[in-house]
């Protein structure tokens, strides 16, 4: 349970969010203007680091941070991360709550608003509304529902199922450190790799494949070479090695192998002509 008392919803009040303006600095809250304030230097650090991966997960196509989403017609709300519902080429405020909201809750912070808005968030659509607390021991209150949060610190693990697909350490949405390396296994993710390893493990295997097609090469302009060699009962010159060596290259390896054996005249043409 979230063990925060409630405050009675007052009347409707005359703003709508027809009237708010982008670029203002409050939101609406059942027709009543609810001042923001600008965040502060450690709100702002960790609102950056914790977007990041939320934005890189695999699952997720959309993602923004102070985005106005439209409510209802009397209420703006703007989630300090919102992750799905802010399509990029739409104008405006966003149309209904993120599938997954989430909220930096620092010194200041107006506990009485912050659980209005999570009622806000669920009575809209949300899925999720994760409560990062940066004041006293660093925490993530994951509520499910109004009344049903449970509480997560540095290494455990928050799931959103249906919204991430992977899950994401309490950490990471606050400490820099975590966070990048959560963004970096996403990132993996999305290309198809496992992990680093797998990187490392293709390059090595591309390196093999490269030295195994120069062994063959190698062998098949020996063979070329003998071949010729033997057709025209000589040795080759430097130049001409290096014309037979860009024919095998070129792929006419097996050609200058017939021509050696049975026409001979005609390479020592080509070899001329080299």
């Amino acid at each position: 349970m979230s063990g925060h008392d409630r405050t009675p919803r007052p009347a409707l009040g005359p703003f709508r969010a027809d009237g708010l303006e982008p670029g203002g600095y409050y939101e609406i809250s059942h027709g009543h203007p609810v001042q923001l304030a600008p965040a502060g230097t450690r709100h702002g650090n960790a609102n950056v680091t914790g977007a990041l991966p939320l934005a890189t997960d695999p699952m997720v196509v959309e993602s923004g941070v102070d985005v106005g989403h439209k409510l209802a017609e009397h209420t703006v709300r703007a989630p300090d991360v919102s992750v799905g519902g802010v399509p990029a080429d739409t104008r405006g405020w966003a149309k209904g709550a993120p599938p997954l909201a989430v909220e930096y809750a620092d010194e200041g912070t107006d506990e009485a608003d912050l659980q209005t808005k999570i009622e806000e968030y669920f009575g809209a659509g949300s899925k999720y509304v994760w409560v990062v607390r940066l004041v006293g021991l660093r925490r993530v209150e994951v509520y499910t529902a109004p009344d049903a949060m449970k509480t997560y610190t540095g290494d455990d693990e928050i799931e959103a199922t249906g919204v991430l697909q992977e899950k994401m350490p309490a950490a990471a949405l606050w400490d820099r450190r975590v966070a990048l390396d959560v963004s970096m296994r996403n990132l993996l993710l999305r290309a198809g790799y496992k992990d680093i390893a797998d990187v490392r493990e293709e390059g090595r295997e591309e390196g093999r494949e490269e030295g195994r097609e120069e062994g063959r090469e190698e062998g098949r302009l020996a063979l070329t070479l003998s071949a010729l060699e033997a057709g025209l009962s000589r040795r080759l010159t430097e130049q001409e090695r290096a014309f037979a060596s860009a024919e095998v290259r070129a792929g006419r390896a097996l050609q200058l192998v017939r021509l050696s054996s049975r026409e001979p005249a005609v390479i020592e043409a080509k070899l001329r002509g080299a």
